[in-house]
C-alpha cells in the first residue's frame, strides 16, 4: 500500500485548518448592506458587553442620522438577527444607523434578554447597559438623540418595551414583534405564564414624566411560543395609558404574502398604537430572510413596517 507523500499530508492538514477556521470567518463576515459593520462595547459590573453597529456609506462630517435599536430574540445574536431582518439593507437605502446590542451566553444560556427578572434587578441592569450603548453611539457616531427608535423580537421585544417605558423620553417609537408587554412578570416562573398569555400587564413606571412612545405590535396568529393574546394586551395597555380608541380593523394582503389585520388606536388624530396581526405566521420575524432561524419570508415585511412607523414619529416630533 502506497504511503501518502509529505505534500499530500500537508495539503490535507491545510484543508482541515481551513475547515476549522470557517465558522470564525463566517462570524466575522458582515451581514448584507452597503456600509460598515462596527463592533463596540460598554463596561458593566459583570464585565464588558458587546454591540454591533451598522453605519451606511457616505455619512458626511457633522451629519446626524436616526438610530434604530434592534434587540434579538433567544438563540440569536447580533449578526443572525441582522441577517434575518435585513434591516441593514433598509438602513443603507433610507440612511439610518442600526444598533444591535448582544446578550452574552454567560448572562443567559439561550442568549435571551432577561426582561422578566425585575425582582432581582437583572432586567434593569441589562436595560442600563443598552442605554449606555445608545449614548456611546450618539457620541462616537453622531446618532441623532431626537430620532431614536427601539425594536425587538420575542425576548428582545419585551426588553425593548422595558426600555421604552423606563426611559420614554429617550425613544420616539417602539416596535414589539412577538413579545410580551411590560409589567407581567418579575421572575422566570411568572415569565412562562406571561408568554402563554395568562397574565395581565400593569403600569411599569408610574413616575414616568413623559408619555410612552407610540407603539407598533406585530404578532403571528400561529405563534406557539408567545401567545398572540399578548399583542392585544400590549396595545390595550398603551391605549388605556393615553386615552386612545381603536379604529376599524383593516384586512390587507400584499401579493402572495400572509394576510394581516391592521388596527390603529388613536387619541384624536394621533396614533398611539398600531396592532398588526399576521395570519399563518408562527414565532418568526415576518418577511425575514429565507432559511434563517426565527424568520418567515412569506410574511409581510416587518422591517419595512417598523421603519415606516418610526419614520412617521420622527417627522411628527421634528
Amino acid at each position: 500500500m502506497k504511503q501518502p507523500s509529505w505534500a499530500a499530508l500537508l495539503n490535507r492538514q491545510a484543508a482541515l485548518l481551513r475547515s476549522a477556521a470557517k465558522p470564525l470567518r463566517e462570524r466575522r463576515r458582515p451581514p448584507a448592506g452597503d456600509g460598515s459593520w462596527l463592533m463596540g462595547s460598554v463596561m458593566t459590573a459583570s464585565g464588558p458587553r458587546s454591540y454591533w453597529l451598522f453605519r451606511p456609506e457616505g455619512v458626511r462630517f457633522g451629519e446626524k442620522l436616526p438610530l434604530m435599536v434592534m434587540l434579538h430574540g433567544c438563540h440569536q445574536d447580533a449578526k443572525s438577527f441582522a441577517a434575518s431582518t435585513r434591516m441593514n439593507r433598509l438602513a443603507a437605502r433610507e440612511r439610518f444607523l442600526v444598533l444591535y446590542p448582544e446578550q452574552p451566553r454567560l448572562a443567559n444560556a439561550q442568549g435571551c434578554w432577561n426582561w422578566f427578572d425585575t425582582r432581582s434587578g437583572v432586567a434593569l441592569a441589562e436595560a442600563g447597559w443598552i442605554m449606555r450603548a445608545i449614548e456611546q453611539v450618539a457620541v462616537f457616531y453622531a446618532a441623532d438623540r431626537e430620532r431614536v427608535a427601539v425594536a425587538g423580537l420575542s425576548a428582545g421585544a419585551s426588553m425593548a418595551a422595558l426600555l421604552a417605558t423606563r426611559w420614554p423620553q429617550r425613544f420616539r417609537a417602539l416596535a414589539m414583534h412577538s413579545g410580551v408587554p411590560p409589567g407581567v412578570a418579575s421572575s422566570s416562573v411568572s415569565a412562562i405564564g406571561a408568554m402563554q398569555g395568562r397574565r395581565l400587564p400593569v403600569v411599569v413606571d408610574e413616575e414616568a414624566s413623559a408619555p410612552w412612545p407610540p407603539l407598533i405590535v406585530i404578532h403571528g396568529s400561529r405563534d406557539g411560543v408567545v401567545s398572540a393574546r399578548n399583542a392585544g394586551a400590549a396595545v390595550e395597555l398603551w391605549s388605556q395609558a393615553a386615552g386612545a380608541r381603536a379604529g376599524a380593523p383593516q384586512q390587507l394582503q400584499r401579493g402572495r404574502r400572509y394576510p394581516m389585520t391592521v388596527t390603529h388606536f388613536k387619541r384624536s388624530r394621533q396614533v398611539v398604537a398600531t396592532l398588526v396581526e399576521v395570519g399563518e405566521l408562527g414565532h418568526a420575524w415576518s418577511g425575514g430572510a429565507a432559511k434563517q432561524r426565527f424568520s418567515d419570508a412569506a410574511g409581510p415585511d416587518a422591517s419595512n413596517m417598523v421603519w415606516r412607523f418610526a419614520e412617521k414619529q420622527f417627522s411628527a416630533r421634528g
